[in-house]
């Protein structure tokens, strides 16, 4: 598996045509892998509600997701300070990436 197309910013990957925001680069390594295992831990802790179809334990899991994405700085206030806006979840086409992206690699 190979690691998806990152705009030529830096500031989002590819994924089937999506673009999703990328981590903010300014994250010491120990924040970053601290976060990532949150992440990872909150992610295990929504599929352990699932199968167990408890609403509350999914809500406070689903919170703890949430909570790493923003520490990571791939959801909430963009990283970024340049003005530029946000188009995470866009389709690149959509985007002002668009002729960066037709021309990638099928």
């Amino acid at each position: 598996m190979s690691d998806p197309p990152v705009t030529p910013d830096g500031r989002y990957i590819v994924v089937r045509g999506r673009l999703w925001r990328r981590s903010d680069p300014r994250l010491s390594d120990d924040d970053r892998a601290r976060l990532v295992a949150d992440l990872m831990t909150a992610r295990r802790a929504v599929a352990a509600a699932n199968r167990a179809d408890d609403a509350d334990a999914r809500a406070a899991a689903r919170e703890a997701v949430d909570a790493a994405k923003h520490g990571l700085g791939e959801r909430g206030p963009v990283w970024w300070d340049d003005g530029a806006p946000d188009y995470n979840r866009h389709m690149a086409r959509n985007t002002p990436y668009a002729v960066w992206f037709a021309g990638l690699a099928p």
